[in-house]
C-alpha cells in the first residue's frame, strides 16, 4: 500500500500545486473579470476529493438555488477535516496566509480577516442555477470542476452578461476551476441541461464574518490572514 503523505506535506503540495497556476493565468475582462485555470489540484489530491466516499443526500430540490437545500449541502467543515484528511490538506492549504496574499495580489480581492469556506457539490440530473450574483459577503469564489467523462468540458460554469444575457461557459474539464470577485456584474449560473452520472465541483469561498452559518466554515474561530 502507498503511504500517504502527512497532512501538511499534502496540504503544501495543494498550495504550491494552486499558485503555479494562478500566476500564470491571465484575466479575462468580458462581460466581468474572471480566470480560467486548469491543473488546479495535484492529480493524487483531485482524484481522491472526486472519489471521497460521501454519499448524494436524497430528495433534493431542483429549484435553481443551492440553498433550497441547505440542510443537505456538503462541506470541508472540522467534521470532514477530522474524517478525510484530503479535505484537511485542501483546508490547509488555503486557509494559508501564502495563498490568501496570492489571491489577493492576483485578483484584487480584499480578503484578510474573512473565513474560509469549501463546499463539496454532487450535481445530478435536473440540477439548475439560476443567473445570479453573489451575494456581498462572498469576497472570492472559486468553482473547482472534478467532472469526468466525455461530457465534462459542457460540465462548468454559465457566464452571463448584462440583462442576464448568456454569453459563455467556463470550461469544465476535470480539475479546472473559474474565478470570479463576487459583485453585482458577476452574474453566474447553471443553464439546465443533461448531467451524465454526478457533477462533482468544489466550491471555494472567503466570506466575511456577516457570514451567519458558522457550521458550514472550515475554520469557524480562524479568519484568514492576508498580505496583499
Amino acid at each position: 500500500m502507498t503511504a500517504v503523505p502527512p497532512a501538511d506535506a499534502r496540504a503544501l503540495a495543494i498550495q504550491q500545486a494552486f499558485l503555479k497556476v494562478l500566476s500564470g493565468c491571465a484575466a479575462k475582462s468580458d462581460p466581468y473579470r474572471y480566470w480560467l485555470l486548469s491543473d488546479v489540484l495535484p492529480a493524487d489530491a483531485a482524484g481522491e476529493i472526486a472519489d471521497l466516499p460521501i454519499a448524494r443526500p436524497d430528495g433534493l430540490v431542483f429549484s435553481g438555488r443551492r440553498e433550497t437545500n441547505n440542510a443537505r449541502r456538503t462541506y470541508f467543515d472540522e467534521q470532514a477535516r477530522r474524517q478525510y484528511s484530503v479535505a484537511r490538506a485542501c483546508a490547509e492549504a488555503f486557509q494559508s496566509p501564502e495563498t490568501v496574499a496570492a489571491i489577493e495580489r492576483a485578483c484584487g480581492a480584499r480578503l484578510d480577516g474573512t473565513n474560509l469556506r469549501i463546499e463539496f457539490c454532487q450535481d445530478t440530473d435536473g440540477f439548475w442555477l439560476e443567473p445570479h450574483a453573489d451575494i456581498p459577503v462572498k469576497r472570492f469564489t472559486m468553482s473547482l470542476y472534478l467532472c469526468r467523462g466525455d461530457e465534462a468540458a459542457e460540465m462548468g460554469t454559465d457566464i452571463y452578461g448584462p440583462g442576464k444575457t448568456w454569453v459563455g461557459r467556463a470550461p469544465g474539464d476535470y480539475n479546472s476551476a473559474m474565478i470570479f470577485i463576487p459583485s453585482p456584474e458577476a452574474v453566474h449560473g447553471f443553464a439546465q441541461r443533461p448531467i451524465v452520472g454526478v457533477r462533482k465541483s468544489l466550491i471555494v469561498n472567503y466570506v466575511t464574518q456577516e457570514w451567519r452559518n458558522r457550521h458550514e466554515l472550515a475554520y469557524p474561530d480562524r479568519p484568514v490572514r492576508g498580505g496583499a
